[in-house]
């Protein structure tokens, strides 16, 4: 019992070890995505080092979920690679304790860290996206920090156009200046050059000096008259020119309180209260417009007389003759009476296409609400799902280190972001069932994960390219050749004679069953699919070849292991039906394009078959002769 608990904490000690290095690796590589996506935001704004700090404490609690999975599919990986490649692994097993007996520990730890994930998503997060908001839309709102740069316009400062020639970085005085003012519009701009000048500061941080040194100003004037071919214009020259400009530099928080209703500021009980009220609203939304909708669809047009619309009213739409009333205007009235349908028409339009896009919105905010709410638990479920992917995989791979494990975790990540963002996309623009779209990644992935801790827990091999070549080769029909040659300790002779007989015996079975199957002829394809039992014969006919073989290859005579190798491999099996289950051969011959390749593959078979059977019995002769000379020499 002793040695049971040792070895759980040398196993979590190995995984926490890996857990929190591999965490804060993700942690920062999310980051720094994040960080990329706002970069514009944050650059030049002359932000303080506690406003940064702040912005990148919410940044980094609100990806700490999303880093999570990651973070235990890498940490699942190594632990069990390093235990396979330092043989650990191995000796566990050889004592008797199972995979599933070693993943105990790590299985409790890993809902452990599940858990911690939905706390942060349910009550931390909620809280970091409306401070990490708030804070980027002050951000996004400060103006920028002065910086005025050489041989472009500079269009930071509202209203206004600079461009500078060249600057003096020590004292700060700008030469060969321009500015564009359209702080009055643009019609009426105003256009400044100067020789020199400087731009300050006020110490409030509320207000730009501008101080130009020999200079022209150029201005439209308003032109009192309905021309525009002739525009006054005023010009002015200066020795010198001070100016004020506005311009806030300082950092204003915003109110918060505009994050209220938005899913991200939300737990899961606020969540489901706020996809209650707003059905409920498009419900009451709905069964109004459900009424409007009938009782208005048949308005009068207002261009009808009174007696005809009293007329319409009392008789039924499907007799009114509707082509002999309106032929009966005049002219004008037709052209009136058309204009006011159309007219009626347009406005029922908008109408319609305004009520739809408010209930479009709402249902898309109710959408976005049932999705983070999902999210919350999906999210959370796929930090189990990527250990039982690690870690049965990290049995399998049986490699360490930040190799083949940060490789391997990293392709798995991909595939599970491709699905899961596929996913998001369509729940999010209604093209799926919105559970299916939020869980679609966890159904694909989770039968992936048991499906490899089956395989390491019964030391299957996986991922051994050997094992697919085989197989590709056992299904093409390639097949391996002997090579048997001279064994260096030999104990007992093969007796000759008898094998001698025995080449005799299988020659003559070979021959009986090539006469009584006919097996270079097509078979036939209804009957082919009726019998699903092993051939026997061919089973008896390889496994008495195979003694024959074993015997003969005590033998010291190279030219008789040299004939020997001459024996093919035989495939007892292919030239039946594919399966032992009557039902599914039945399926397959019924189901034409693979009952058709099936067909052509069990005839090719045959063929081989028949091929071999003859190989077989040509050096089984030839087996006999050499046999009879080493008979005849002794």
């Amino acid at each position: 019992m002793l040695r049971i608990k040792k070895l759980d904490i040398f196993i979590i000690r190995s995984f926490i070890l890996l857990f929190l290095g591999t965490f804060f690796i993700c942690l920062f590589i999310f980051m720094m995505q994040f960080l990329w996506r706002y970069v514009d935001d944050l650059v030049g704004k002359g932000l303080a080092i506690s406003v940064l700090s702040e912005f990148f404490f919410y940044a980094t609690l609100t990806l700490v979920p999303t880093a999570l999975p990651l973070a235990v599919l890498l940490a699942s990986l190594m632990t069990f690679g390093n235990f396979g490649e330092r043989y650990e692994l191995l000796a566990i097993k050889a004592a008797g304790i199972s995979l599933m007996r070693v993943m105990r520990p790590l299985m409790i730890f890993t809902i452990l860290i599940c858990c911690t994930s939905f706390y942060f998503q349910n009550v931390i997060a909620p809280k970091a996206q409306v401070k990490l908001w708030t804070l980027l839309i002050s951000m996004k709102q400060k103006s920028p920090e002065l910086e005025i740069p050489e041989g472009v316009f500079y269009d930071e400062i509202e209203g206004y156009n600079l461009y500078v020639k060249h600057k003096n970085k020590d004292t700060g005085v700008l030469y060969n200046i321009m500015i564009y003012n359209f702080s009055d519009g643009f019609d009426n701009a105003h256009i400044i050059v100067a020789d020199s000048g400087k731009l300050e500061m006020t110490a409030d941080k509320k207000h730009l000096n501008l101080h130009l040194y020999s200079g022209e100003m150029f201005e439209n004037l308003k032109s009192q008259s309905g021309s525009v071919e002739n525009v006054p214009y005023r010009r002015e020259s200066f020795r010198e020119k001070h100016s004020i400009i506005e311009f806030n530099a300082n950092f204003n928080m915003v109110d918060e309180s505009f994050m209220n209703n938005q899913y991200q500021s939300k737990n899961m009980i606020q969540l489901q209260s706020s996809v209650d009220s707003m059905t409920h609203i498009v419900d009451s939304i709905g069964h109004t417009f459900y009424k409007e909708a009938k009782t208005s669809t048949y308005r009068p047009v207002a261009g009808l007389t009174k007696e005809d619309t009293l007329k319409i009213r009392k008789s039924k739409l499907s007799a009114i003759n509707t082509d002999k009333i309106f032929n009966n205007y005049s002219l004008s009235d037709k052209q009136r009476i058309i204009a006011s349908a159309l007219s009626s028409s347009q406005n029922i339009g908008n109408d319609w296409k305004f009520k739809s896009l408010n209930t479009a919105e709402t249902d898309e905010r109710i959408r976005k609400h049932e999705m983070e709410w999902h999210k919350k638990i999906a999210l959370s479920f796929s930090c189990l799902i990527f250990f039982f992917i690690g870690a049965p995989l990290g049995g399998i791979i049986r490699k360490g280190g930040l190799g083949m494990p940060v490789v391997v975790s990293v392709l798995i990540f991909i595939i599970y972001y491709i699905i899961d963002t596929t996913g998001y996309k369509m729940a999010r623009d209604a093209k799926w069932i919105l559970w299916t779209g939020m869980w679609i990644s966890s159904f694909i992935l989770a039968p992936v994960g048991i499906f490899f801790t089956y395989k390491s827990n019964n030391d299957s091999v996986v991922l051994n390219a050997d094992t697919y070549i085989n197989w590709i080769r056992k299904v093409i029909g390639i097949r391996d050749t002997r090579h048997l040659s001279k064994k260096e300790v030999i104990i007992q002779d093969p007796d000759y004679q008898e094998e001698s007989e025995n080449l005799n015996l299988l020659y003559n079975e070979c021959e009986e069953y090539i006469s009584r199957n006919r097996l270079k002829r097509a078979p036939n394809y209804f009957t082919t699919w009726k019998n699903n039992e092993k051939d026997e014969e061919v089973i008896a006919i390889n496994e008495y070849l195979e003694r024959i073989i074993e015997d003969l290859a005590n033998s010291k005579d190279a030219k008789i292991l040299g004939t020997l190798n001459n024996f093919p491999i035989m495939s007892v099996h292919a030239h039946r039906c594919p399966f032992n289950i009557q039902a599914l051969n039945t399926a397959t011959g019924v189901l034409l394009p693979i009952g058709i390749i099936y067909y052509f593959r069990i005839w090719a078979f045959r063929i081989r078959l028949y091929k071999d059977l003859k190989l077989i019995n040509k050096v089984s002769r030839d087996l006999q002769d050499m046999i009879r000379k080493q008979l005849a020499n002794n």
